[in-house]
């Protein structure tokens, strides 16, 4: 067993801790000091009663901090939403350009070898939205599990808005390129 010695306020305190954990027993002490500081000349004659209201601040932090974490847990499923439509329109788009391909095949070979480039195209398109997938899946994961950790409420919360903003952006540009495929393929599809 390690000690540490923590300040919290007039009062220091040694807490025994497990090797390798002084450095976070260590912060979580600071943390707790900020909360009791935050007291002032308020602070009343017991210390308990001053660490209780410490322990309050905290505790006031952690509901906002769950609150926060339950907002990006809904905000992610319906990215979650956006990104399967994305990649359904995509995969549809596909497909419409690869029927295209098939009913032109009787046509000129010009018309053919540009469907073929299309098609190429798309697939490259597909293959940039699936590694962008791939991207993303990563930092929703990273993202949960975030939100799976206590940690995370002393100072995640603004990290995580900020993810879940990225996350936002990059799922925006994904359906957008998906769209801009898809406006192409029908723009370039030969009149019936």
């Amino acid at each position: 067993m390690s000690q540490v010695r923590i300040k919290i306020g007039p009062q220091t305190y040694s807490i025994a801790c497990g090797p390798g954990e002084e450095e976070r027993v260590a912060q979580l002490g600071a943390m707790i000091d900020a909360q009791y500081a935050k007291l002032g000349t308020s602070r009343a004659a017991l210390e308990a009663q001053n660490l209780v209201f410490a322990a309050l601040f905290m505790a006031d932090e952690l509901v906002e901090a769950r609150a926060a974490a339950r907002d990006a847990k809904v905000e992610v499923a319906e990215m979650r939403q956006q990104l399967q439509q994305a990649r359904d329109d995509a995969e549809n788009a596909l497909k419409k350009a690869q029927q295209d391909s098939d009913i032109d095949r009787d046509k000129s070979g010009s018309r053919k070898a540009e469907l073929r480039a299309e098609i190429e195209t798309l697939r490259k398109a597909e293959e940039a939205a699936r590694k962008e997938n791939m991207k993303l899946k990563a930092d929703l994961a990273e993202l949960q599990e975030r939100s799976r950790h206590q940690h995370d409420l002393f100072g995640g919360p603004a990290e995580d808005a900020a993810l879940a903003e990225a996350l936002a952006q990059k799922l925006e540009m994904l359906a957008l390129r998906a769209e801009s495929a898809a406006s192409a393929l029908e723009g370039s599809a030969p009149a019936a």
